[in-house]
């Protein structure tokens, strides 16, 4: 007679114990931690719009940042310094948060600006100091315009609740801004 067939428990042991057993169940084990750590990053994965408005709004808060330094060396009134150390002050807020939630979303930002928007800076900072006001606001209302459609199309777009909480948080700092420009304009 069958001594495993008189007692089921050995089979059992002999199928845990077998080495062929061992390696399957180690590599099941193994994957189930794998779809595990993938689902965990899936979390914290964005959509591509999501990333490019992330990359997108980090290059224009960096531009601002620069700017804003820019008019507080080369404004000629005492408004149009205030307010480039405003844009430093706000921006530079903005942008550390950008920079949180962005780490918190493995979405990678650029450290420094691209062309476009090195060639605005330079193009301000070569400006006659008779000019630099003028152009200064100018492009402040541009920059402000395109920046407050893009934070309300991203608030509708995205479904990431994180990054909806701060977009909303700051539309009303851009358009305060933009308020402000148009004051200083008139």
């Amino acid at each position: 007679m069958n001594v495993n067939a008189q007692r089921p428990g050995m089979r059992f042991l002999k199928l845990i114990f077998n080495p062929v057993s061992a390696t399957v169940a180690l590599t099941l084990a193994a994957a189930g931690l794998l779809v595990a750590v993938h689902r965990a990053n899936a979390a914290t994965t964005v959509s591509t719009a999501d990333n490019d408005f992330m990359v997108a709004a980090a290059q224009d808060g960096m531009t601002e940042v620069q700017l804003g330094h820019l008019a507080y060396e080369k404004g000629m009134t005492v408004a149009i310094k205030e307010f480039g150390q405003r844009m430093v002050k706000d921006h530079t807020s903005i942008n550390d948060e950008l920079k949180a939630l962005a780490a918190q979303k493995n979405v990678g930002l650029p450290d420094r600006l691209d062309v476009e928007h090195r060639w605005m800076v330079d193009r301000l900072a070569n400006q006659e100091p008779l000019a630099f006001d003028d152009a200064y606001l100018a492009a402040m209302i541009k920059d402000h315009n395109k920046a407050i459609t893009a934070f309300k199309a991203e608030s509708t777009g995205t479904r990431d609740m994180d990054i909806k909480s701060f977009v909303d948080r700051v539309i009303p700092v851009l358009e305060d801004h933009r308020k402000s420009i148009n004051d200083l304009k008139k």
